[in-house]
């Protein structure tokens, strides 16, 4: 991370200059200079002069972004000795290489842990992390507490949301009741209904990681009964989601969840997306409204790797790269209720991704172990995270070492 003072006789600490800034939220999509005084982007402009900032990185031949939002991703590292879905991962150390300056946990933790994860991740993490809680009081930490309506209270879970309303977003249900017989302790809907009660409660969304089950629990159901306008379908192109017909065409229910504002997440995970349904249904017109990741230890390694490689899968099947930035900033940031993030708006804390959209041959995969060949990939060249650069792997914003400063010279005093 840099460690730059301001300089109170410059306009800007830090001046990004000559890059195509892609900014969804203003209507942007030029070559433009961002310069960044502290923590906020100062100004947007079509030339800045390099002799007004401390310190200026020339990013012409580079895309300028906001800084990337992923909405599912599990990153409360929680100590446990019960069993658990996912194992979270540390999302400075796996995120901010993607240019992801902000992550949503998407129902690691229920309110019983909540606490500890504000304590011990959120709170010390460079990246920023917010969440959805999950509707289970023991989360993903305690396998079986999403299995137990006992332990979806709604109001418990709304008020846990309002006291921590500045880091939770919304009400999370997963992984619910998957095969074994319905019983009384077990209705088909419990999971869903119990959180759309909690984000009633509280003004939040859902998040729903759903496994139909017909007749009682059927798909169409779920986006055209239960959610809610504002109400999140993640891992919308999972293999067990009927979303093409035979002849490749998208099923009318998902045009008409999406017209009444149900919004489709990606949410790739490590069995959640697969090409025979995400493609077609974008060459048929219907792209998920947010990419997100779903990224955790177990999928890191493939298929998922990173959200820049989520992304690039869409910039693989032919989406615009304008498009791929806004369903990575401007979308995730409205659908979270946090219109402040995924802009370059002046004010706005200046969290800034950096690209370079690579032209080639490349793969990539899906859960289901197929491939898809493509002539676009993109790659994170920095990372800038509340005014400081927090990831630049090839020196973009350094010296050659030749012409590095006094400081680097210094040799240290070895006496004790």
């Amino acid at each position: 991370m840099t460690t730059e003072k301001t300089d109170p006789g410059k306009c800007y600490d830090l001046l990004l200059k000559g890059g195509h800034v892609i900014d969804p939220a203003n209507g942007i999509d030029a070559t433009m200079d961002v310069g960044i005084r502290g923590k906020q982007v100062a100004q947007v402009s079509t030339e800045i002069s390099a002799d007004a900032a401390a310190k200026v990185v020339d990013v012409s031949g580079y895309h300028v972004t906001p800084g990337i939002l992923d909405i599912h991703t599990h990153v409360y590292t929680f100590p446990s000795t019960t069993g658990y879905y996912v194992l979270s991962l540390n999302a400075d150390a796996h995120l901010l290489a993607s240019g992801v300056t902000s992550t949503v946990d998407a129902g690691t933790a229920g309110w019983k842990d909540f606490p500890d994860f504000k304590e011990r991740c959120i709170d010390k993490a460079i990246t920023r992390i917010l969440a959805f809680i999950n509707i289970a009081a023991g989360g993903m930490v305690d396998k079986a507490s999403e299995q137990n309506i006992r332990e979806m209270n709604p109001k418990t879970t709304a008020a846990v949301v309002e006291e921590y309303s500045d880091l939770i977003v919304g009400i999370k249900s997963a992984h619910y009741w998957t095969s074994q017989p319905w019983d009384g302790d077990h209705p088909p809907w419990g999971s869903v209904e119990c959180a759309v009660k909690a984000g009633d409660l509280c003004g939040k969304p859902v998040m729903v990681d759903f496994w139909p089950r017909p007749p009682e629990r059927p798909y169409p159901d779920l986006l055209l009964k239960k959610l809610r306008p504002g109400d999140i379908h993640t891992h919308v192109f999972a293999r067990q989601f009927p979303i093409v017909d035979e002849h490749g065409k998208v099923h009318d229910y998902l045009r008409q969840a999406r017209d009444r504002g149900i919004i489709f997440d990606l949410g790739h995970g490590a069995a959640s997306f697969w090409f025979r349904n995400s493609v077609r249904a974008f060459k048929n017109g219907f792209p998920p409204d947010s990419i997100s990741t779903d990224l955790h230890m177990g999928n890191i390694n493939g298929p998922v790797i990173s959200m820049i490689d989520s992304m690039s899968k869409y910039l693989c099947m032919g989406m615009p790269l304008s498009e791929v930035i806004s369903c990575s900033t401007l979308v995730p940031a409205q659908v979270i209720g946090h219109p402040e993030l995924g802009t370059l708006s002046i004010g706005s804390e200046a969290d800034v991704a950096v690209f370079k959209c690579l032209e080639g041959t490349f793969r990539f995969t899906d859960c289901g172990r197929a491939k898809m060949t493509g002539e676009e990939k993109l790659e994170c060249a920095m990372t800038v995270r509340a005014g400081k650069i927090v990831y630049d792997p090839t020196g973009l914003s350094m010296p050659e070492w030749e012409q590095a400063p006094a400081p680097y010279w210094e040799i240290p005093n070895l006496q004790t």
